[in-house]
């Protein structure tokens, strides 16, 4: 993969990151470098030298992709636009469902891949009903450090488990305006232990899902598959008329169509390349 490929691929995770419900790590795994990340990441210490070089080019476009993109998706999300938008999100999402049985390299669905399928799902909704407010960076002593060390970390895995959005996640614990406002007001010092639990957890969650993936493959794509299935009902437009559910159809099937053939094309180097 060449650095301006690396760079691209960052950029259009970065950009979906901006897009509420969407998750970053569905979108490189779409794109077809989830696996690569996921490697040079648990393997940032042991080969610094192939690993950090990759992160870094990648996270360059991530971050430039979130600068140009969040305020477009914004706007757009406050105008008409926004039913078929959600729908062709809705759309793009589900088209990457098809690559989880081709990477689980499961044929067919049975009892035992369907209860990890649910697990999966189950997960995501837990998330969903912690207390709101419990790992806010305005909580003050030694317990509130530790709740927002431990909100770092959870929200890591939103970052590196795909189906699960990092901004929607961050809605789930009550705290998204919290944080956002003291990224807005420089005030970075509150957000240190979250930082660091951020940091940790990624490291922790990306070298375990590649142990996982090693030596389970099959059922640990069967549990992401459940979290990517959870996170659909986040992107379902809620109070559409019969004519945008029209048009929001037409988006989805759009936004499924491109993905999946986008995974058709990248099929053959993908199968060809493992870590």
């Amino acid at each position: 993969m060449t650095t301006m490929n690396v760079i691209l691929s960052g950029f259009a995770v970065g950009a979906a990151m901006t897009i509420p419900g969407v998750s970053g790590s569905s979108a490189a795994m779409i794109i077809g470098i989830y696996d690569r990340l996921v490697s040079a990441i648990s393997r940032v210490f042991s080969e610094p030298k192939e690993s950090i070089p990759l992160l870094l080019k990648f996270g360059a476009g991530a971050v430039l992709g979130m600068l140009l993109i969040a305020r477009l998706i914004s706007f757009l999300l406050n105008t008409p636009a926004e039913v078929p938008l959600r729908f062709l999100f809705l759309g793009a999402v589900a088209g990457g469902i098809p690559m989880i049985f081709r990477k689980a390299e499961i044929k067919k669905i049975t009892p035992g891949g369907i209860t990890l399928i649910l697990a999966g799902a189950v997960a995501v909704m837990l998330l969903s009903m912690l207390p709101e407010g419990m790992f806010s960076p305005e909580r003050d002593g030694f317990s509130g450090v530790l709740l927002q060390f431990t909100g770092g970390f959870l929200l890591a895995a939103a970052l590196v488990l795909p189906g699960i959005s990092a901004s929607h996640f961050l809605y789930m614990l009550g705290i998204y305006d919290t944080v956002m406002d003291k990224l807005g007001a420089f005030e970075l010092l509150s957000l240190v232990p979250m930082g660091i639990g951020l940091l940790v957890g990624i490291f922790i969650t990306a070298k375990l899902l590649e142990a996982l993936i090693r030596r389970h493959q099959a059922g640990t794509f069967m549990v992401i598959l459940g979290f990517m299935l959870a996170s659909l009902r986040e992107l379902i437009p809620t109070g559409a008329n019969g004519v945008e559910l029209i048009t929001g159809a037409v988006c989805a099937v759009t936004g499924f169509v491109i993905v999946y053939w986008l995974q058709l094309e990248k099929k053959p180097r993908n199968s060809s390349t493992r870590n």
